[in-house]
């Protein structure tokens, strides 16, 4: 009996350590990205006989380095509900520009449906200060300097879309001089000038 479960102790072993290195891509993915459950939702459908629950969820993705993206999924159980939202949140990642890795470039406002959000760049050690669905936004996307207001609706899908709205706006010095044909050292010159400005003020 002891042979018998060494013998089915090693091939136990031996499977999952076969599968274990034919599932190596994907994991080393899942390892490059990180998850954060924002807000899951119990939806309760009324038909003949009873209610029908569900249970919606709402995931943000990211990269740490600047890639990140949302998506939201429904179904009867709560894991295949996170499961759905992190494949859609994987499928529509964006980019958004960081300064030194850290922070934004430049103050931003982001607007969806009610949602209204201010983000605004921090010097280092300023740390993430927001609330709720947008912190979990910028973890994810590796922003550590950050200073951000929701000021208007606190539903977390128009939250967290307002706050994508603002991202997709945000600009890098490098892509602006490109696009007005000027060096980049006159647009950072110009910036620093206007924050010198307002710190007078």
């Amino acid at each position: 009996m002891a042979e018998q479960r060494n013998e089915q102790g090693q091939g136990r072993g031996q499977r999952g350590r076969r599968g274990d290195r034919d599932r190596g891509p994907e994991q080393r993915e899942d390892n490059e990205l990180t998850d954060k459950l924002v807000h899951i939702n119990r939806v309760a459908k009324v038909v003949k006989g009873g209610r029908r629950f569900s249970f919606a969820a709402l995931v943000v993705v990211g990269d740490g380095k600047g890639r990140v993206g949302y998506g939201s999924g429904k179904a009867r159980e709560v894991p295949e509900a996170i499961r759905k939202a992190t494949d859609a949140a994987k499928r529509n990642m964006i980019r958004v520009p960081l300064r030194e890795g850290r922070t934004l470039h430049h103050d931003v406002n982001g607007r969806f449906g009610a949602g209204r959000v201010i983000m605004r760049s921090a010097p280092p050690g300023t740390g993430i200060i927001s609330g709720g669905p947008m912190r979990a936004v910028f973890e994810t996307m590796g922003v550590q300097d950050v200073v951000a207001k929701s000021m208007g609706s606190a539903n977390p899908y128009n939250m967290v879309k307002a706050t994508f709205d603002a991202l997709q706006a945000c600009q890098s010095p490098r892509s602006v001089a490109s696009r007005r044909s000027k060096k980049v050292g006159d647009i950072v010159q110009r910036r620093e000038d206007v924050a010198a400005a307002t710190e007078q003020a």
